[in-house]
């Protein structure tokens, strides 16, 4: 029988790390030292209404939600969303009053900006294009401030998600004391 180089460093890797799973199951733990050991690793307790308060709060005041959840890069990001659609909103606007103001002088009989280089079928149309450049700019602040208070929301949820070193998938060989063999494994570790 033939032994290839692979499979022995196969075996030698999971005899080595069941050694060590086996001299980390001799020893023993007692209820004190477990409790230190979960102090240790400073568990904050699981808020249930911290994602609520944060969403709420970026619904009050944008970017508030982020500085509760301590994500303070953020709100630049809320303001220059909110700020940008605000901006387009007035200058679409002030576009849209000035071709309306072109189009009722015109239609009155009274000289306008526009005479003679456009003409009142191009007033209109620019007047509805503005009109909808507006509608649009609205559209995009909503969904900024919307995203703002989601952003807050979801932020405040995976901060609370454990994420630590407890997680592992070991290979693991376990003494059976009763028939005296040895029982080889792959053991999936995770505390909540």
């Amino acid at each position: 029988m033939k032994i290839r180089p692979f499979s022995i460093l196969i075996i030698f890797l999971f005899v080595c790390t069941g050694l060590s799973a086996q001299q980390d199951s001799l020893s023993v733990i007692t209820p004190e030292q477990e409790k230190e050991e979960i102090k240790e690793k400073d568990y904050e307790p699981y808020n249930a209404l911290a994602p609520a308060k944060a969403a709420f709060y970026s619904a009050v005041l944008p970017g508030l939600g982020q500085a509760y959840n301590g994500s303070y890069w953020k709100i630049p990001i809320a303001y220059g969303g909110l700020g940008t659609g605000v901006y387009f909103y007035l200058k679409n606007d002030e576009q849209y009053d000035r071709y309306r103001d072109a189009y009722k002088n015109r239609i009155a009989g009274r000289p306008d900006e526009f005479e003679g280089r456009i003409t009142t079928a191009g007033l209109i149309r620019a007047q509805e294009i503005y009109q909808k450049n507006k509608e649009i700019s609205i559209l995009v602040t909503v969904g900024v401030y919307i995203l703002n208070i989601i952003d807050a929301n979801v932020d405040a949820h995976l901060r609370q998600f454990n994420v630590d070193e407890d997680l592992s998938v070991r290979p693991n060989m376990d003494f059976d004391a009763l028939t005296g063999k040895t029982n080889y494994g792959l053991s999936l570790n995770f505390n909540f």
